[in-house]
């Protein structure tokens, strides 16, 4: 195994780790294994998906928060106030902390695969814990840097040294909190519950605390109001519950010299609450790690259900018998395998909420007020936002192994793997969203906007077929590992999700003019028919194995 800088810097903090009750050495050796699996890819079951690459690919992914981080260059940047923008800013980067801990670590923390290897070793179950989160810092670190590293020297050269020095400690105490508050939460989950219902409620979990770093994100920027182009911040005692506020303070407190009782009290939060929730964990992790083996069992047998209303939408919708098979197969598995769901379901959660929060555009409004003529139900757009990266993840399974059966079986029409999947994606997961959110925006306009409504659905079954053309490779659906997820090209996902923007800024133009509604939905009509049709038509000949591997 090679050496890697991360453990040389680890050693220096050996003495504390001992302090702590944590075998370093035993850490060390799990670290160093753990790091060496991440840089390598598991070659898939058929050599047709794409050629193995070497390498950390999420090392080489990071270069997207970089990108993201831009955003925090005016926020840094304003003269407006020390407290508005750097609460601002840190609500970004808890956001974007928070949202990697649930979609990207949660597995990794909530993994028992190593628990049959290392309980039959001289290992105590602080030291493994300890190497879990120490494993998820270290990666939550990287991403931590790439996007904090432009914003740190816009600050540098606007605000000074100072300024550089309360944000790198700030930094690192917001990083403390995100890892060990999400560690904290599934603590607490775990003691509670076990066996099928426990997994089942891990996702739920996941799903609001998506939700609610999204809409907390909203509530800080309405704890503001502003004067003459100054923010001016007035304390109600809700706010202590916003984190970000508590790390705008420090910056408050030392540079603007401000020593209100708030400041205070949100400047000694910033420390305290991190460092005491660590605390917490550290005496948590041996029950964390004993509760983790109630993953491993289950209470009750699931039975089976007849799925009749599933059979149902594939008979309505589906053309063939093939392509009816392949939705409920697809449908199934986007129901039962909890790695799609811990992927995919914080998004819909997301979907839910965003275009109310872009709805609520006026902060000195009163609610929806003045959002509740005109055109401000085309927000129900940031919904399809969630489309690339969804589509993206029908590629991947826990059960890719089994990936074999699609080549055994006698498929006779390649393309109803795809589009059988691609329907039970609208139907499953799209449509309940959907249809929630335009019962709400009904009610919020009038039932004129249904025609508008109906366009904004074709116009995501569109986006689908094209999102679909521009990421489909020989894969079938469902026959890739999840550890494959990293490598999509995050440049492609971010211009698949301006897609949506193209389809809005469309509608926006058809609504100006008489009935445009209802031209924008014939329009888009016709082509979702042609395009499913040209796409995936009844006649299309399986390719052989032998030539599907080497278009591979």
């Amino acid at each position: 195994m090679g050496e890697f800088q991360t453990l040389k810097l680890l050693a220096k903090l050996r003495w504390l780790f001992s302090r702590l009750g944590i075998d370093y050495r035993a850490m060390e050796i799990i670290l160093r294994m753990k790091f060496t699996m991440d840089g390598r890819r598991t070659p898939s079951v058929f050599n047709d998906a794409r050629r193995e690459k070497k390498g950390n690919q999420f090392l080489k992914s990071l270069w997207i928060y970089a990108l993201y981080s831009l955003i925090l260059i005016p926020v840094i940047s304003t003269d407006i106030s020390y407290m508005y923008n750097m609460s601002i800013a840190f609500a970004l980067l808890l956001f974007v902390l928070t949202t990697a801990m649930i979609a990207d670590f949660s597995s990794v923390l909530l993994d028992v695969r190593d628990r049959n290897i290392l309980q039959t070793k001289p290992v105590s179950q602080r030291t493994v814990s300890a190497a879990k989160i120490v494993h998820i810092l270290v990666y939550v670190s990287f991403i931590t840097g790439t996007f904090s590293a432009v914003p740190l020297i816009v600050g540098l050269v606007q605000h000074g040294i100072g300024f550089l020095l309360i944000f790198l400690v700030e930094i690192g105490l917001a990083m403390l909190l995100s890892v060990v508050a999400t560690s904290l939460l599934y603590l607490l989950v775990l003691r509670f519950l076990d066996g099928e219902r426990l997994k089942d409620i891990i996702n739920y979990v996941q799903i609001l605390l998506s939700v609610a770093v999204v809409v907390g994100y909203q509530v800080l920027a309405r704890s503001f109001e502003f004067t003459d182009m100054n923010a001016v911040y007035e304390f109600s005692w809700w706010h202590v519950l916003l984190p970000p506020l508590w790390y705008g303070a420090p910056f408050e407190l030392l540079l603007a010299g401000n020593t209100a009782g708030y400041v205070l009290l949100f400047s000694v939060l910033s420390v305290m609450v991190p460092l005491v929730a660590a605390g917490i964990y550290l005496k948590g992790m041996p029950s964390f790690e004993r509760n983790l083996e109630k993953l491993m069992s289950s209470t009750a047998e699931r039975k089976p259900k007849k799925n009749r209303l599933n059979r149902t939408w594939a008979f309505l919708l589906c053309r063939t018998e093939e392509e009816r098979v392949f939705f409920r197969f697809g449908a199934l598995l986007m129901k039962r395998e909890r790695e799609f769901k811990l992927k995919v379901y914080p998004a819909l959660g997301m979907a839910l909420v965003f275009p109310f929060l872009f709805l609520w555009n006026d902060p000195g409004a009163s609610g929806f007020a003045a959002d509740r003529t005109g055109n401000g139900y085309l927000t129900v757009y940031f919904s399809n936002f969630i489309i690339p990266n969804a589509l993206l993840m029908l590629k991947f399974s826990e059960g890719y192994k089994g990936s074999w059966l699609f080549r055994a079986a006698p498929v006779r029409h390649e393309g109803a793997a795809y589009s059988g999947a691609l329907k039970a994606f609208i139907v499953l997961l799209y449509l309940p969203v959907f249809l929630l959110l335009s019962a709400v925006f009904i009610w919020l306009f009038s039932p004129e906007i249904i025609p508008g409504l109906i366009a904004v659905f074709l116009s995501a079954v569109l986006q689908v077929l094209l999102t679909h053309h521009f990421i489909r490779d020989e894969t079938y659906p469902f026959s890739r590992s999840f550890e494959f997820a990293h490598e999509a090209n995050g440049a492609k996902m971010f211009g698949l999700g301006l897609i949506t923007g193209g389809f809005a800024l469309v509608h926006l133009v058809f609504v100006m003019i008489p009935f445009g509604n209802y031209l924008y939905a014939g329009v888009l009509a016709v082509a979702v028919f042609i395009g499913w049709r040209g796409m995936f038509p009844v006649a299309e000949k399986r390719k052989h194995p032998a030539k599907q591997a080497e278009a591979g």
